[in-house]
C-alpha cells in the first residue's frame, strides 16, 4: 500500500521535470542559435561557414555603434541617478508622511509600471511639443527618468516595509537632527534597495528602443535604435556579436541586483 502512492509521485516529477525542459528549450534556443551565429565566418546568416571571432572585432572599430552606445551609456546614467534621488524621496515620503490623497497619488506614480511604453512615449512626446522644447539626447533623459523613477520607488518601498521604524526615532532621541538620521540611520539600510532598483532601472533605459525613438533628436542615436536600423536589412552576424554582449551585459547587472538582494534580506535576517 505503500509504494503504490511513491510511484505515482515519481511520475508526476517526471512531467513536471519534463515540460520544465521544454519551457527551458523554448525559451533559450533562439539565443543559442543568435550566439552560434555570431561566431560564423560568413557575412550572412544562412549557413555556416566556419567559426571566427572578426565580427567581435569589427563591433569595437564601428564608430557608429560607438557613438551609439556612448549615448545609451550618458542617458542610462543620467536617468538612472535623477530616478535614485527622487525615487528615494518619494518612497520614504510616502512611507512616513501622511497628506490628502496619498493613496491616489502612489498609484498614480507607480503607474508608468503598467502603463504601455507607446503610451508614454506619445504623451511624453506631445508634452514636449506643447512646451516648445527641441528634441536631443536631453529629452530622451526625461522620458526615461519617468519609467525609472517608479521602479527605483517600488524597490525602495519594499525595503521600507520590511524596516524597522523605530531606529530612526532612536536616532533623534540620542540626538541626531532629521537629517543626520536619514544620511546615517536610514539610507546606510535603504542603500542595497537604492542600488538594485538602480541597476534594474540601468539595464531597462539601456534596452529601451520606443519611448527612445519618439523623443530623440537629429543625432541622439541610442544603440537600440541603431541595431534596429541595421536589421531592416537584414540581420548581419555583427549584429548577433552586439546582442550576445548586450545580454551578456544585462545578465551581469541583473545578477548584481539579484546578489545585492540577497545580502540585504541577509543582513535583515542577522
Amino acid at each position: 500500500m505503500e509504494s503504490w502512492p511513491q510511484e505515482k509521485k515519481s511520475v508526476a516529477l517526471s512531467w513536471q521535470a519534463l515540460f520544465t525542459g521544454l519551457m527551458f528549450f523554448y525559451m533559450y534556443l533562439p539565443i543559442f542559435v543568435l550566439t552560434v551565429y555570431s561566431f560564423n565566418r560568413s557575412a550572412y546568416s544562412a549557413g555556416w561557414t566556419g567559426f571566427s571571432w572578426r565580427w567581435y572585432g569589427k563591433l569595437f572599430k564601428d564608430g557608429r555603434i560607438l557613438r551609439a552606445l556612448e549615448n545609451s551609456l550618458g542617458v542610462a546614467l543620467l536617468a538612472v541617478t535623477l530616478a535614485a534621488i527622487l525615487g528615494t524621496m518619494m518612497a520614504v515620503g510616502l512611507a512616513k508622511y501622511r497628506f490628502w490623497g496619498k493613496t491616489l497619488y502612489r498609484g498614480v506614480s507607480y503607474l508608468p509600471l503598467i502603463v504601455p511604453d507607446i503610451a508614454i512615449a506619445v504623451s511624453t512626446l506631445i508634452f514636449l511639443a506643447v512646451l516648445g522644447i527641441q528634441l536631443s539626447l536631453w529629452t530622451i533623459v526625461i522620458a526615461h527618468v519617468v519609467f525609472c523613477l517608479a521602479y527605483v520607488a517600488i524597490v525602495v518601498s519594499s525595503r521600507l516595509a520590511n524596516l524597522d521604524p523605530h531606529l530612526e526615532e532612536a536616532a533623534l532621541d540620542l540626538g541626531a537632527t532629521p537629517l543626520q538620521a536619514f544620511i546615517q540611520v536610514l539610507l546606510p539600510e535603504l542603500a542595497p534597495a537604492i542600488i538594485a532598483g538602480c541597476l534594474l532601472s540601468f539595464v531597462l533605459s539601456m534596452d529601451d528602443f520606443l519611448i527612445a525613438s519618439f523623443t530623440a533628436g537629429t543625432g541622439s542615436t541610442t544603440l537600440p535604435m541603431e541595431i534596429f536600423s541595421r536589421i531592416r536589412t537584414g540581420v548581419k552576424p555583427d549584429i548577433n556579436a552586439l546582442s550576445v554582449l548586450l545580454m551578456l551585459s544585462s545578465g551581469a547587472v541583473a545578477l548584481l541586483a539579484e546578489y545585492l538582494r540577497y545580502k540585504g534580506a541577509q543582513r535583515r535576517g542577522n
